[in-house]
Formats: structure tokens, C-alpha cells, sequence
């Protein structure tokens, strides 16, 4: 049944977003970071905890489980150092994606030559 509710909150996910790309003017990047800031403020008042106990681990695939990881973590570090933990909380839990970004990033731009 985790399959199914992982599969169906994805879907759900990836309808919105086609959604808004066919039908305004927004850019994948707007659509992306639009995606970031709505799983960001659900995390502010616990519902994408409580998605991801009803979905599973399905949950955390989308990209709006990035916004939930990046004020996750701010929030965590924040209840234990103070403020200075909204700055290196943030990047507590997204370290590795954002360095896995970057480097994959970088050899492909070595391998692969850009269209004109």
C-alpha cells in the first residue's frame, strides 16, 4: 500500500506542476522553486511530517522535499545553538545533494558540448 500512496502523492505532485507549466507563463525554474517554498511552509507547521507518515518515503522524492529538508534542518539547529542555527542548519541535511549537484554538474559540462 506504501507503493501506491508513494506512487499517487508523486503523480499528484507532478500534475500540479505540469499544471502550471501548461497553463501560465511560469518557467520550470519558477515552477521549481514555487514547488521548494510550498513543501518549505508545509514543513513550518508540521503537515509534510504528517504526509510523509501517511505516503511513506515517496514523499521524499519530490522536489518539495528539499524545501522540507532545508527548514527541517534550519529549524533543528536553530532549537539547539539559537539563531545562528538558521545558517548552518539549512544546509545540514542538503549538503550532499547540493554537492552531488554541483559535481555532477560539472563533468557533464566537460563531457557534453551545449547546443547553439
Amino acid at each position: 500500500m506504501t507503493y501506491l500512496y508513494s506512487f499517487l502523492f508523486v503523480g499528484f505532485i507532478c500534475l500540479i506542476g505540469q499544471t502550471i507549466l501548461d497553463n501560465t507563463k511560469l518557467t520550470a525554474g519558477h515552477i521549481t522553486s514555487i514547488m521548494v517554498v510550498i513543501g518549505a511552509f508545509l514543513d513550518i507547521f508540521n503537515i509534510y511530517d504528517s504526509i510523509i507518515k501517511i505516503v511513506g518515503p515517496g514523499a521524499m522524492v519530490p522536489i518539495t522535499s528539499f524545501g522540507h529538508s532545508l527548514i527541517h534542518g534550519a529549524l533543528k539547529e536553530a532549537n539547539n545553538v539559537g539563531l545562528v542555527g538558521i545558517l548552518s542548519g539549512v544546509f545540514d541535511l542538503t549538503a550532499a545533494g547540493i554537492t552531488s549537484a554541483i559535481i555532477f554538474s560539472f563533468i557533464f559540462s566537460l563531457i557534453f558540448n551545449p547546443k547553439d
